[in-house]
């Protein structure tokens, strides 16, 4: 038994793992820590309370009131009132507040005279999401009160409440989110950033592990334990990683569809084998790497790069469908981009597992091409011949 190549390079592979902390450190503990961090600190769900400022200029009983219902909203909280528009607009520019409601002088006698008067918001968005909610609880306020005072203008002038509503408001709609019916921003970016977190560590410490052979030199004994074999040198090397990488994931997924509840509607199974095929393709995506530039420095800066990337391009953010092209198409290049989408078809969606196959299909395809990639790069040929360029 001890004669088989691939025992003897799975034994390599998991004494090299346990000989340096930094192997365990960024296989276990760096992923972990970071679900615990990144979950508590989402754990209202969404970010309430943006900070903003009012500029009443009218000081009449109505803009208190409006000034009131504004301070209501859960999504804004009323830090100051300032005196001008110059002062909250300075406020915004230092960063104190994300925006400021601005009511203007008669803002009471001009409605109670018909004359329309106007209410102005100003958002920041410079930082989208304080920004975005800051705007949304100014338009819902600005267009409560409007409604309120059309309404009062319509019953004075004999309408009921009833027809007057019908006119304000003629069509009445309501809203129905699937899947994640309490717009929890955790229950989308959980399950989108710590999956996407692991794979940057997939490709780093492979990208690592594979090329430091070449750089110390070792690579040689590499080789010969594998009797010459690179697919067998490889696979004995990253089999371990593989395994550790899997039940993180898995650790994973048990924290966010088990502990935290997030919605699952699919066999639990079906997210499992997504994860592991995530960590394989990932490998993968690493090893090609290596095979085109098979040198430490450069293949960890290319795997840094596109890891980091793959947090914007892969379509948490943004719609890929949406991006420019030339940048958008680089999303379907990315593992984590198929495993995004069958989060959203299988665990958010819950529909049938026919419609997601396509997905699994193409993060099954990433070993084939790194099989092509040792074939025809020059990995093999710097696993034989180590020459280390810095």
């Amino acid at each position: 038994m001890a004669s088989n190549p691939l025992i003897r390079s799975l034994c390599r592979g998991w004494r090299q793992l346990a000989s340096r902390r930094m192997y365990l450190t960024a296989i276990l503990i760096v992923p972990l820590l970071f679900s615990f961090y990144f979950i508590d600190l989402m754990n209202e769900g969404l970010p309430l309370k943006v900070p903003v400022s009012v500029v009443d200029l009218d000081h009449s009983q109505l803009s208190r009131t409006v000034t009131r219902n504004l301070g209501a909203s859960e999504l804004i909280d009323i830090q100051y009132k300032d005196l001008s528009y110059h002062d909250a607009l300075r406020r915004v520019q230092s960063g104190e507040t994300f925006g400021f409601f601005l009511i203007p002088e008669s803002f009471q006698s001009d409605a109670m005279a018909g004359k329309d008067p106007t209410l102005t918001y100003y958002s920041n968005m410079t930082v989208f999401v304080p920004g975005t909610l800051s705007f949304k609880g100014f338009k819902t306020t600005a267009v409560t009160t409007t409604a309120g005072l059309v309404q009062t203008t319509l019953t004075s002038l004999g309408a009921t409440p009833g027809q007057a509503m019908a006119l304000i408001s003629p069509v009445t709609y309501y809203t129905h989110p699937l899947g994640n019916p309490w717009t929890n921003y955790t229950i989308y970016l959980g399950n989108s950033f710590l999956p996407c977190l692991l794979a940057l560590m997939v490709l780093l410490v492979t990208c690592f592990s594979v090329c430091e052979e070449i750089k110390r030199g070792t690579s040689v004994e590499a080789m010969r334990v594998a009797g010459g074999n690179i697919y067998v040198a490889l696979f004995g090397k990253l089999a371990p990683q593989t395994l550790l990488f899997t039940v993180v994931g898995f650790f994973m997924q048990a924290y966010l569809f088990g502990f935290e509840h997030f919605p699952l509607n699919c066999p639990l199974w079906h997210m499992l084998l997504a994860m592991l095929l995530l960590v394989i393709g990932c490998q993968s995506f690493a090893v090609v790497m290596c095979s085109v530039v098979p040198n430490l420095r450069l293949s960890l800066s290319l795997c840094s790069l596109i890891g980091i990337l793959s947090f914007s391009v892969a379509g948490f953010s943004f719609p890929v469908d949406h991006m420019y092209g030339s940048i958008g198409i680089f999303a379907y290049l990315l593992p984590i981009r198929w495993y995004f989408l069958i989060y959203i078809d299988q665990a958010l969606n819950g529909i049938d597992l026919y419609y997601s196959r396509l997905y699994y299909v193409w993060l099954l395809l990433f070993p084939l091409v790194a099989m092509v990639a040792l074939r025809i790069g020059r990995l093999r040929k710097r696993y034989i011949n180590p020459i280390y360029v810095p």
